[in-house]
């Protein structure tokens, strides 16, 4: 099956279903020549995830999930129309799981401009945010240094600092990462937030949806061999191997530049 995402945030959710289908093999794609994107126009991300739902498919993928918060908004039915009868698998902030945990029904959302300004965040809120006050916030500068591999330098821990403040000012007690990159900086979000704030992302919920249609489609890999995993970006390798390598803890891990 294959991932992508705008970077390597998406990895966040594939290292979930490595867990959950380890006999899977697995295909990641990053899109790191054009991350982060957020700030980009709904036809680029379209466009962006054909061109590479095309190449995942070339590689027998069979599924897609789009690891990535802004191309769900943008692309995830545009997909579904594109490659009908195919399994695809969007992701969106867990404003659901949210809604059970609160208890003060203060909830905050981090998440790009694209999510949090979509038509599908929106859809989200009015169905699941009866007896809440959600309150969303725009990070900018986070998804930029994940990819740069400086996450945890201290200039990361004041765009996190900086980007928590206004929710924490609220009195949330639950925190929704409505980006894939933003787990990978959990601990020191969780940090930051302090232990009276939970913070959840969808990582482990996608994982268990894209298990349930697979099975429900008789697509699960039987035997005991662990899968395979397979990386590819549209980036510079000598900048995003060593990031996507650090993140898997696989020095080993074969990633391959592709022109897509």
């Amino acid at each position: 099956m294959g991932f992508f995402d705008s970077g390597v945030g998406g990895l966040s959710v594939l290292l979930a279903a490595r867990r959950l289908l380890p006999r899977e093999d697995m295909l990641y794609f990053a899109d790191s020549a054009h991350c982060p994107y957020g700030g980009r126009s709904r036809d680029f991300v379209r466009g962006r995830a054909l061109a590479i739902s095309r190449f995942l498919l070339r590689r027998r993928a069979k599924a897609i999930v789009v690891a990535c918060n802004s191309a769900s908004e943008a692309a995830l039915e545009f997909l579904r129309q594109a490659f009908p009868g195919l399994e695809i698998v969007g992701i969106e902030p867990a404003v659901k799981v949210a809604q059970r945990l609160s208890r003060n029904r203060r909830i905050g959302v981090l998440g790009t401009a694209l999510t949090l300004g979509g038509r599908r965040f929106s859809r989200l809120l009015e169905n699941f945010s009866a007896g809440l006050e959600v309150y969303t916030q725009p990070v900018a500068g986070l998804v930029e240094a994940i990819e740069a591999g400086r996450a945890g330098d201290e200039s990361t821990r004041e765009v996190i600092r900086r980007s928590l403040r206004p929710l924490l000012e609220k009195g949330i007690d639950t925190l929704v990462l409505g980006c894939t990159h933003y787990p990978l900086v959990h601990g020191a979000i969780a940090g930051e937030c302090g232990p009276g704030v939970a913070v959840i992302d969808t990582g482990e919920p996608v994982a268990r949806q894209l298990q349930r249609r697979l099975k429900a489609a008789g697509l699960l890999r039987p035997g005991q061999r662990r899968g395979r995993l397979d990386c590819f970006t549209s980036g510079p390798l000598r900048d995003v191997a060593p990031v996507v390598r650090a993140i898997m803890a696989d020095p080993d891990l074969p990633v391959a530049r592709a022109r897509v």
